[in-house]
């Protein structure tokens, strides 16, 4: 038996438009309108999409994959460890340490009122300069001991934002006005009288600073801010009065710092060297570390 064909829906006639008016084309802004929707929806909707059709938002790259913005690019180790200056540059009378001098302990392990001498103090005995974060750690250190005139030198090199480690440097500067003598208190309660001075050094790197901190036992108040000798022997130590040298020196995102420190002369040569080779090789470091990138 024949099936008749099914029956077809008849079109929807066309809306017919009153007798005389013209059909006119859409405005340019419509059909652009128009014609960015129809994109969309091919973009966006394929077969089988549900949902409102619409601009996809860019994916953002995972924070682990960002470059940083804050820090610079740091020294690798081995260039670090190329910029250190050993017992070799500074003369037959060092050699690398056989352990922390006693007198940290006995007299830069101390407090005082002010929060920059504090401070000062702080950075003496631990030496972080530059902060105590993961971001400030040093890149490489060296220490050294002047097995003849007694004295124990520290040298470090770090990597962290040059307008940070000048900071630091300005800093630095502040404490003969801020801290050019005043007095500490040790864990039991023994009182030390701290002496701040700037330190001359040679031209090297792009910035630098020094100081000369001396540290004794408390002297009679005479009224007078004298720079002499006059202290009683600092006790337990051996005699002599502490002199520690403080100085940094930057060279572009890396910079040097290092503690000279006796109970005996001062080493003046020794600072002096470390500020001169130590630059230079830092510089080098840099320069070397460039050229492989």
């Amino acid at each position: 038996m024949q099936h008749a064909p099914a029956a077809r829906p008849s079109p929807t006639p066309a809306p017919r438009l009153p007798p005389g008016t013209a059909t006119r084309p859409l405005p340019a802004a419509a059909l652009a309108a128009v014609l960015a929707l129809a994109a969309s929806a091919c973009v966006g909707g394929g077969r089988g999409t549900e949902g409102p059709v619409g601009p996809v938002p860019p994916t953002a790259p995972s924070p682990a994959v960002l470059p940083s913005a804050e820090l610079p690019p740091v020294l690798t180790r081995g260039q670090a460890r190329a910029a250190l200056v050993g017992a070799d540059d500074l003369g037959e009378t060092w050699e690398p340490t056989r352990g922390a001098a006693t007198w940290r302990d006995e007299l830069l392990k101390a407090t005082a009122e002010r929060p920059d001498c504090r401070r000062l103090l702080d950075v003496l005995y631990t030496e972080e300069l530059f902060g105590t974060g993961a971001a400030t750690a040093p890149r490489a250190t060296a220490a050294l001991d002047d097995v003849d005139g007694g004295a124990q030198l520290h040298y470090r090199v770090t990597s962290y934002r040059a307008t940070d480690l000048d900071r630091t440097l300005a800093w630095l500067g502040t404490l003969p006005d801020t801290c050019g003598r005043f007095e500490a208190r040790d864990a039991h309660g023994a009182a030390r009288d701290v002496r701040v001075a700037g330190l001359t050094l040679p031209e090297a790197g792009d910035a630098r600073r020094g100081l000369r901190v001396t540290v004794g036992d408390t002297a009679p108040d005479d009224g007078e801010d004298t720079r002499t000798d006059t202290w009683t022997d600092t006790g337990g130590t051996g005699g002599g009065i502490l002199t520690v040298d403080l100085v940094a020196v930057r060279v572009g995102d890396d910079a040097i710092s290092l503690t000279n420190g006796t109970l005996g002369a001062p080493a003046d040569d020794a600072t002096r060297t470390c500020v001169e080779v130590g630059a230079a090789r830092l510089t080098e470091a840099r320069r070397q570390g460039r050229a492989q990138v």
